[in-house]
């Protein structure tokens, strides 16, 4: 299991993820967030396949539903909740990102 937290920045919402995923190609997602757009997101998820989440190539249900649901582009819980699903199955090693913002 993988666990990610996302505070998305100026909009103040958090998103807790927690990912399950018991080989490379099946992963189930919990979403726990403040957020209204993530929260129709978590509604409609299911269990996605990481090889197909983790790469611009082919079907991402994930991004599938970021366009539907979230009007943000810059939104950062996309990546958390990929970055989960990577490790959740073994894709990927644990290790913290960082977006910082100045004007």
């Amino acid at each position: 299991m993988a666990k990610v937290k996302v505070e998305a920045g100026i909009c103040g919402f958090q998103t807790e993820i927690q990912a399950e995923a018991p080989d490379m190609f099946s992963c189930d997602l919990n979403l726990n967030t403040t957020c209204p757009n993530i929260q129709k997101i978590a509604a409609d998820l299911g269990t996605l396949n990481p090889l197909e989440e983790i790469s611009f190539k082919g079907n991402s249900r994930l991004r599938e539903l970021f366009f539907q649901y979230c009007p943000h582009a810059a939104c950062p819980v996309l990546p958390g909740i990929i970055k989960a699903v990577e490790v959740a199955a073994g894709l990927a090693l644990p290790g913290d990102a960082h977006i910082f913002v100045q004007k």
